[in-house]
C-alpha cells in the first residue's frame, strides 16, 4: 500500500493492548490518515487505552477529526456489511480476537466465535467490498511447542496446543483460503509475546508489576521455566506498519523479540522495583494443561525483505515499562477491581483450570 495522502484505515479490535498502541503509532506517524477503530469492548477492550487521542479529537471540528470509534462485533456479518458499505477503506488491520490462553481453557466457545467466526465474517466483507489490503494479526503460538535449538519460520507446520492457539490457526487458514479461492489481498503477521503500556493486567508483566507494587504474591505456572520471545509493542507496531505498507500480498511474516524465561522476566522486574527478597512473593501453581514450554519464531524474512529491526532491548526498556505502570496505577486498579478480572484471577492464581 503506497504511502499516499488521505488513506482511510480500519483497525478492528483497536481498543485492546496491541491494537491501541498500533492506533497511536499510526495516528502519530501519519497525520494524513483517518483511522476507524471497530471494537466490541469485551473485558480486554478498554476505551481508556485511547483516552489521550479522544481528548485531542474532541477539540477538533468534524472535518478535522482523524480518529473514529465504532462499537461492534466482528462476527456480525450484517453489521459489517452495512458498515463497510458506508465507508471506503483503503486497508484493514485485524486485531479483533480473544487472546488469553488461560481463559480459552475455561471457555473455548468465545475463542471459536471471535477468532474463527470473526475471521470468516471479515474475509467475506473484504471480498464483497473489494478492500484493497487486509492485514491479519496472528501469533507465534500457532506453531506450538518448539524444542531448544530449533526455531520456527513462516513455513513451519502449525501445531497449536490450546483452544486459543488452535482458534488463531483456524482463523489464519480460513483467511488464507479466501486469498487462494477469492483473491482477497491478504497479509498475515505472527508476533511473539508483546510487552509495554496498556497491557491487560492478567498478563505476566503487568500482573507482576502491579502485584509487586501492591505487595501481593505472583502466581507462577509450573516451575517458571517457560521460554518466550519478548517483543516491545512499539517494535511490533513498527513491524505491522511495514507489512501493511510494503509487505507482499499472500505472504506471512514472523516478528520476534528476545528469549527469556518467565522467572527471568520476573527477576528483572523485581530488580527494577528494588525488591530484593522477591522469591518470597512467588507462588507456584499447577501448570496449564498442555502448556507449551518454548516459542521460538525468527524474524529473518521481515528483516531481509522489509528492513525491520527491533530497537528496544528488553533489559533496558523494561525499566520504562515498569515506570509506566507505577505512574498509571489508577488505570490498572480500575481493571483489577472489576468482577470479570477478579473471578478469573481467583482461578488463575490457584491453577484451577476446570
Amino acid at each position: 500500500m503506497p504511502r499516499t495522502p488521505s488513506k482511510t484505515i480500519l483497525v478492528t479490535g483497536g481498543s485492546g493492548f496491541i491494537g491501541s498502541n498500533f492506533i497511536r503509532f499510526l495516528y502519530t506517524k501519519y497525520p494524513e490518515y483517518k483511522i476507524y477503530n471497530f471494537d466490541l469492548l469485551t473485558y480486554a477492550g478498554n476505551p481508556d487505552n485511547l483516552a489521550d487521542i479522544e481528548l485531542v479529537e474532541a477539540g477538533l471540528s468534524p472535518d478535522e477529526r482523524r480518529y473514529v470509534f465504532v462499537q461492534g462485533d466482528i462476527n456480525n456479518p450484517q453489521f459489517l456489511d452495512s458498515f463497510f458499505a458506508k465507508h471506503s477503506f483503503d486497508a484493514i488491520v485485524n486485531f479483533a480476537a480473544e487472546t488469553h490462553v488461560d481463559r480459552s481453557i475455561v471457555s473455548a466457545n468465545d475463542f471459536l466465535h471471535t477468532n474463527v467466526g470473526g475471521a470468516r465474517s471479515l474475509a467475506e466483507a473484504v471480498r464483497k467490498h473489494k478492500i484493497p489490503r487486509c492485514l491479519h494479526i496472528s501469533t507465534d503460538e500457532v506453531y506450538g511447542d518448539v524444542p531448544e535449538g530449533q526455531t520456527t519460520n513462516e513455513d513451519s507446520p502449525l501445531r497449536p496446543s490450546s483452544p486459543y492457539s488452535s482458534s488463531k490457526a483456524a482463523g489464519d487458514l480460513i483467511l488464507q483460503s479466501y486469498h487462494r479461492t477469492y483473491g482477497i489481498p491478504l497479509l498475515i503477521i505472527r508476533g511473539s509475546n508483546n510487552y509495554g503500556p496498556f497491557q491487560y493486567p492478567e498478563k505476566l508483566i503487568p500482573l507482576a508489576i502491579s502485584n509487586f507494587v501492591e505487595g501481593k504474591t505472583i502466581p507462577i505456572h509450573g516451575n517458571g521455566g517457560h521460554l518466550r520471545s519478548w517483543l516491545h509493542v512499539e517494535d511490533f507496531s513498527d513491524a505491522i506498519d511495514r507489512v501493511l505498507h510494503d509487505g507482499k500480498v499472500g505472504h506471512i511474516y514472523n516478528v520476534s523479540g528476545e528469549e527469556r524465561t518467565n522467572l527471568q522476566v520476573l527477576e528483572t522486574i523485581a530488580k527494577n522495583l528494588g525488591i530484593n527478597e522477591h522469591q518470597s512473593l512467588f507462588t507456584y501453581v499447577p501448570d496449564r494443561p498442555g502448556a507449551d514450554l518454548r516459542y521460538a519464531p525468527h524474524s529473518h524474512k521481515i528483516e531481509r525483505e522489509l528492513g525491520w529491526k527491533p530497537v528496544h532491548v528488553f533489559d533496558d526498556s523494561i525499566n520504562a515499562v515498569v515506570e509506566w505502570y507505577k505512574a498509571n496505577r489508577l488505570w490498572w486498579q480500575k481493571i483489577k477491581g472489576r468482577t470479570e478480572y477478579l473471578e478469573h484471577y481467583e482461578r488463575q492464581s490457584k491453577g484451577n483450570w476446570w
